[in-house]
């Protein structure tokens, strides 16, 4: 039974991640995000496309959710509380103390910024009674079928990779993650696994980042700058995640330069994230935990609250500010703020979705307007300094990752089409994966695993266990001054040949033994052909024409020994059988015809000058192509005793 996957977000784009998989019966929805660039109904994944009749409960076995941000839970309590799933969802320990936080944000600034309400804050507590909390490596018996663990993914805290296994049907979907450590997080891992399918975000399906010195180097340079100069510096990030990274590498270059410009964190959910991160310190990157015992990582030396009656305070300062990407929030309202003068500068940390007002600042060049809703348009005069502190990994690690995963296919989701394409043909050329990138609401079949437990029979067990002796000879010389020596090599290439009969209890038998298993007759085509060999002029007095009695020296025997001796010398790989009168190679078999009008004779060798010895030839349909290799050698040689 095949794997089905239906994309119903991260088709193509970034945003609204959400696959469906059915394995072997068992479905599975993977994420269940919103899109940031959309405020209207394609904010969510169609779900009508999983039911018709809505009854997500009956369709679908579990929800899994791969991290906290909302491009991969935002339509989760939509789709609980609004929608009606009430089936078990399972996520990590720090993805569920930390989602309510995010969604909860999430729908502030979606009110904030005039939406229509989709769900309440008591739904999202109700949403996330719901969830199911997973360790990482811990398998987890969803039914008596599906099973699923979680793998460290890095990116963000508490984020993860999850394998889900039906019968013999396996796969990994990777939601986002970062092949590489940073300060705060370690690099992915996973373990070697036999997979039908991985399923993996291509966000970066094309970039291969500069080394990390080297974008932290340029990015110090560009805030100190700003900061001397006496101008302001937004950097809009989300909560958790590149915040972190980005406040423990100002906070250790503030004091190496013995700074005292302040840098800022808006008031109360990066504040509250920090605290999380000291709980769940055994997520975090080693150095990280080696140094909790004597200084915990995220007591920030240089880092305070901010205050909104601050945002027009006069002299320099470092502010991050809630939501990435600038989808409204406390960071769009700053922005607005800060665009129009020359000395502040806006540091856009990760990726931004298309139709976000961070999208449009990284293309664009200042002085630019910049349409930020319907209703407004901002004079953008700052300067603008996009950064490479993305926590997705870039096309070396999605490689790397498919490299070491070596599944039998590949689907690619999270990116952009132009470059997912790329990205396949990569795959498909340098590893040989069968590779796709479908659309939003496109269905893709994956062929999955089978495994049969099967009898063996006696004969077919006696079979790939006797000896299959091949002798090659070869011919070595050590210099020019030496004599050339000969030796033999011995190979045992064992086969087991045979075939597996498919009925109530499946058996593998012998190629003999098949026929008698299945009560049929065996019918073998046979092809014969008389060959004419060339005798030479010492044998040419008493060679025999065709009828006549074999002469002593020329008897059956002695014609076999001379065929077998040139023969032997051009068929050094195969095992050439002399029974005496006649020679066998698989199920080639040639022996002297004395007869007067052979059937299987054609024609006389019209390159033969003298007389010629007559060899009837008779083979199967399988050892076509062996058999006329030999009759092409016997017709040019030449038969001699010496």
């Amino acid at each position: 039974m095949p794997i089905d996957c239906l994309v119903l977000g991260a088709g193509q784009e970034v945003g609204k991640s959400c696959v469906v998989v059915t394995i072997n019966g068992k479905r599975i929805m993977f994420d269940c995000g919103m899109h940031m660039g959309y405020m209207d109904h394609n904010k969510y994944p169609d779900f009508s496309r999983i039911s018709n009749t809505r009854d997500f409960n009956k369709e679908l076995s579990c929800i899994i959710i791969t991290h906290f941000h909302q491009d991969h839970i935002g339509a989760l309590p939509y789709f609980t509380e609004v929608c009606g799933y009430n089936g078990p969802i399972y996520m990590t320990y720090p993805t569920k103390a930390l989602a309510p936080l995010m969604l909860e944000d999430n729908r502030n600034v979606m009110l904030g910024r005039g939406e229509k309400e989709q769900f309440t804050s008591e739904q999202i507590m109700e949403c996330m009674k719901k969830v199911i909390a997973v360790d990482l490596k811990q398998t987890v018996l969803v039914d008596n079928d599906l099973q699923i663990r979680a793998y460290y993914a890095g990116h963000v805290l508490g984020a993860a990779m999850f394998y889900a296994k039906v019968g013999d049907a396996a796969m990994v979907y990777t939601g986002d993650y970062n092949m590489t450590a940073d300060r705060h997080l370690g690099a992915a891992q996973i373990d070697r696994l036999q997979l039908d399918l991985v399923i993996t975000e291509s966000t970066y399906a094309t970039t291969t980042r500069d080394s990390k010195y080297v974008r932290e180097r340029e990015f110090l340079k560009a805030v100190h700058n700003c900061v001397a100069s006496g101008g302001k510096v937004l950097i809009p990030a989300f909560a958790l995640g590149r915040a972190q990274e980005i406040c423990m590498l100002l906070d250790d270059y503030w004091e190496r330069m013995n700074l005292n410009v302040p840098i800022y964190l808006s008031a109360g959910l990066t504040l509250q994230a920090n605290m999380y991160y000291k709980v769940f310190i055994n997520w975090t990157s080693q150095k990280v935990k080696n140094t909790s015992t004597t200084r915990n990582a995220f007591d920030f030396k240089n880092v305070r609250s901010f205050d909104r009656s601050m945002i027009n305070a006069p002299g320099p300062c470092v502010l991050f500010a809630t939501p990435g990407m600038l989808t409204g929030g406390f960071s769009l309202e700053v922005f607005k703020q800060w665009a129009p003068c020359e000395q502040n500068l806006i540091a856009l940390p990760g990726y931004c979705v298309a139709g976000t007002v961070g999208r449009k600042l990284m293309s664009a060049k200042t002085p630019a307007i910049i349409n930020v809703d319907k209703n407004t348009q901002i004079d953008v005069r700052c300067q603008i300094h996009r950064l490479s502190f993305s926590a997705h990994t870039d096309d070396k690690g999605i490689m790397d990752l498919v490299r070491f995963l070596s599944p039998k296919h590949v689907i690619l989701v999270h990116g952009e089409k132009t470059n997912m394409a790329k990205l396949k043909e990569k795959i498909e050329s340098d590893l040989g994966i069968l590779c796709f990138y479908p659309a939003n609401n496109e269905s893709v079949p994956i062929p999955s695993t089978l495994y049969i437990k099967a009898d063996v029979s006696k004969s077919f067990l006696k079979s790939s266990l006797s000896p299959n002796f091949k002798f090659l000879k070869t011919i070595s010389r050590a210099d020019a001054d030496e004599r050339a020596k000969s030796s033999v090599q011995v190979y045992d290439d064992r086969v087991a040949e045979g075939a597996l009969i498919m009925q109530k209890n499946p058996k593998f038998v012998h190629q003999n033994e098949l026929m008698v298993s299945l009560g049929a007759e065996n019918h073998e085509v046979l092809v014969a052909y008389c060959c004419p060999v060339c005798v030479s002029d010492e044998l040419k007095d008493v060679a025999p024409s065709p009828g006549e009695n074999m002469p002593p020296v020329l008897d059956k025997r002695s014609l076999v020994h001379l065929l077998y001796t040139k023969l032997s010398n051009d068929f050094q790989d195969v095992t050439i059988q002399n029974d005496g009168d006649h020679l066998q190679i698989k199920s080639f078999t040639v022996s002297p015809c004395l007869k007067e009008m052979c059937p299987h004779r054609i024609q006389v060798n019209p390159d033969c000058t003298s007389k010629a010895v007559n060899f009837c030839c008779m083979w199967s349909m399988e050892d076509e192509k062996l058999a006329w290799g030999v009759i092409s050698i016997m017709k040019d040689l030449e038969l001699k005793t010496g």
